[in-house]
């Protein structure tokens, strides 16, 4: 019986202690351009944190939407699957749309600098919940014919981002048509 429709997100956070090459590649791409992107809300070099950047002049939360640019390149090579989550046969979950989010950072230690980025999937059907695991399918099949499905595991930073559910079963492959 299907359940509802869901997307996840899943939040992978990059700091200065990153272990894989995609990590370390968006640690020092968005450092190096929070540096050069950051002087244009920090004249006469008084503010050091972002903190203090967005504090004093509220245009410095552009940085976010600013330094996504110099990441994008990285995230693009992922082709649309999720470094970090997986379901459990081991194959990596597929997502739509990434954002980038700068956490914080200091103009003069490196070892402050932290950003994330989100992985939103696309529309999920949600066949069951088992516990911590959700039994999922890409598929957008109607309840009473087959779809392939798969199996994740709730776990810190990934989460329900909507859900719209069922009320009816026959409900269910309207909604599989939209």
């Amino acid at each position: 019986m299907i359940r509802g429709k869901i997307k996840l997100v899943y939040k992978q956070e990059i700091g200065e202690k990153t272990e894989s090459d995609f990590e370390k590649a968006i640690f020092k791409a968005s450092y190096h351009e929070f540096l050069l992107k950051s002087q244009a809300y920090n004249p006469g070099r008084r503010f050091k944190t972002f903190k203090e950047m967005q504090e004093a002049d509220g245009r410095a939360n552009s940085l976010h939407y600013k330094l996504s640019f110099s990441v994008l390149y990285f995230i693009s090579q992922l082709n649309n699957t999720m470094p970090v989550i997986k379901d459990n046969l081991g194959n990596k979950l597929c997502f739509e749309t990434p954002r980038f989010e700068l956490i914080a950072s200091h103009t003069e230690d490196i070892s402050q600098h932290k950003v994330a980025v989100y992985y939103e999937t696309g529309t999920l059907t949600l066949l069951e919940f088992m516990g911590e695991y959700l039994l999922l399918s890409y598929s957008n099949k109607a309840e009473n014919e087959a779809m392939g499905t798969f199996v994740v595991k709730i776990q810190p930073n990934l989460s329900i981002l909507n859900y719209q559910g069922i009320a009816h079963p026959q409900m269910a492959w309207i909604a599989s048509q939209q």
